[in-house]
């Protein structure tokens, strides 16, 4: 059951299940707290699981044209605040995963482990922020069609064909998100800077988990990461949607990381 509180002139809605060491789950781009549905039931088991919808998705709401992850960061700060919470473990999908690092700068005395799931520390490349900056043109013509192809393009194409049905609730997720939301999301990816060091100069566990075909991240590029961080890696054979394409094996990573921290 998700509940709601104010953040500046926002709105933040998350949900808190179970009792134990604190998990944070972190959504991806145009994604919400629901993706994490059979992951959280699963930890809070053994854990206290906070699933947040980040601003402009879900059901939290906008604040301004650009949602930074430094933004993002704050908003997870203030539900650990409002929850009393003082450590705890960090689990981002893709943009959750820029957000928890950038989390992790902030506050590292609070993050017990931290894993990029389907994500990375190194910033946008250049020909990304202009990928960004067109999309962000294109969207406000025609954001259903956009939002349909940029996300399917996230699954390898046998999962597109395995996970139909799974892709399709995604997708219904991910046109609930506002333009502004998606705007704001795509300006704040564009600007983050490297967090490599936030990797690399902390002690709390650290995992990457990486997608042997996925379309966006380089997974030699992701296995080099880990290895330059002194991150853990593991390797699933699907795309970008690992919590789709390989539930149950992520399920085990996770759960055997939460362990660990």
């Amino acid at each position: 059951m998700s509940t709601s509180i104010p953040f500046k002139n926002a709105s933040l809605s998350f949900s808190d299940t179970g009792k134990g060491t604190a998990v944070v789950l972190l959504h991806g781009f145009l994604e919400n707290s629901s993706m994490w549905k059979q992951l959280s039931s699963e930890l809070s088991k053994r854990n206290r699981v906070i699933a947040i919808d980040l601003l402009g998705h879900g059901n939290s709401d906008c604040l301004g044209y650009i949602h930074s992850m430094e933004l993002f960061a704050e908003t997870v700060e203030a539900v650990l605040k409002h929850l009393r919470i003082r450590k705890c473990i960090l689990i981002g999908h893709s943009l959750g995963g820029y957000v928890a690092l950038a989390f992790a700068e902030k506050l590292p005395q609070k993050v017990k482990g931290l894993c990029l799931l389907n994500s990375t520390s190194y910033e946008d490349d250049e020909a990304r922020k202009k990928l960004r900056t067109r999309a962000n043109k294109m969207i406000q013509n025609n954001f259903a069609a956009m939002v349909r192809m940029s996300f399917t393009n996230l699954f390898g194409e046998k999962s597109r064909v395995l996970h139909k049905k799974e892709l399709e609730a995604a997708l219904q997720e991910a046109l609930r998100t506002p333009i502004q939301g998606y705007m704001a999301g795509q300006e704040g990816m564009k600007i983050r800077p490297n967090r490599t060091h936030i990797l690399s100069e902390n002690n709390f566990k650290k995992l990457i988990i990486i997608g042997e075909n996925d379309p966006v991240l380089n997974p030699q590029i992701s296995l080099e990461e880990a290895t330059k961080t002194h991150s853990e890696a593991v390797i699933f054979p699907d795309g970008h949607m690992s919590h789709i394409e390989n539930t149950s094996e992520l399920t085990l990573a996770l759960t055997d990381f939460v362990k660990r921290c």
